[in-house]
């Protein structure tokens, strides 16, 4: 579904992201870690399209990111690590405002709306505005909006940081009935969400893949995920 081949990113002088490549499949839901700088907010901004490559590809859906941007950024869903938000705006204004800029039909959008509103524990707030709600009903909010169009693949940068452990349980609840046969990649520095979620785990540190295996062997490197994360990422790139 989604395949990234030797990414890679110079700020100036500075590579933030080098050589990187992965792929996401149906089905996966994929933990993507390392400590902050590492440059994971930076690969997901190239893989969302947000920000081009130096060298490299991105593949959405087979469609080649650079030639085809319209067609492949409708297969994502993507949540930024701080999605803007219009605080005099209700849960219900986003929504329509997210449809209609995503070219929904009215009957389509409507029918999406109430999916997404239920999905994410919602119903509740829909009349609420944006500005009056707690940190996790506004992260639940820019979740809703980010999979109203049912794309195959939803990218998740940060979602749980700062949230209270109720707020966390309910955002994992949420990525785990996204729907099978899709693919869920999420960043995060907190290994308990890795360990909480995961069926894949990529790691980063220092714009390079250091790790990229299933969630049980990357139990099996060691019986402290702690020791075993700071083992990767301090290690010297030879």
């Amino acid at each position: 579904m989604l395949s990234l081949e030797n990414l890679t990113r110079d700020f100036g002088s500075v590579r933030a992201v080098d050589d990187v490549s992965f792929k996401l499949a149906a089905g996966d839901i994929l933990g993507f870690i390392g400590p902050n700088g590492a440059g994971k907010s930076t690969t997901l901004r190239m893989l969302t399209g947000y920000l081009s490559p130096t060298s490299g590809k991105v593949f959405i859906c087979g469609r080649d990111l650079s030639e085809n941007e319209q067609e492949a950024k409708s297969k994502i869903g993507y949540l930024p690590e701080r999605a803007p938000l219009w605080p005099e705006m209700t849960v219900l204004d986003l929504m329509r405002f997210s449809a209609e800029v995503r070219g929904m039909k009215s009957k389509e959008s409507k029918i999406a709306i109430e999916k997404v509103l239920s999905l994410c524990f919602l119903e509740g707030v829909r009349h609420f505005r944006l500005g009056t709600l707690s940190k996790g009903y506004r992260q639940r909010a820019c979740f809703a909006q980010s999979m109203l169009h049912d794309p195959p693949i939803l990218i998740l940068d940060e979602p749980t940081d700062g949230l209270d452990p109720n707020q966390k349980h309910e955002v994992r609840e949420i990525i785990r009935s996204f729907g099978t046969g899709k693919a869920v990649l999420f960043s995060t520095h907190l290994l308990e969400e890795v360990d909480a979620l995961c069926t894949r785990v990529v790691v980063m540190s220092r714009g390079r893949v250091v790790a990229d295996e299933s969630k049980e062997a990357f139990r099996q490197r060691g019986p402290d995920l702690a020791a075993t994360f700071r083992r990767l990422t301090l290690e010297t790139h030879t």
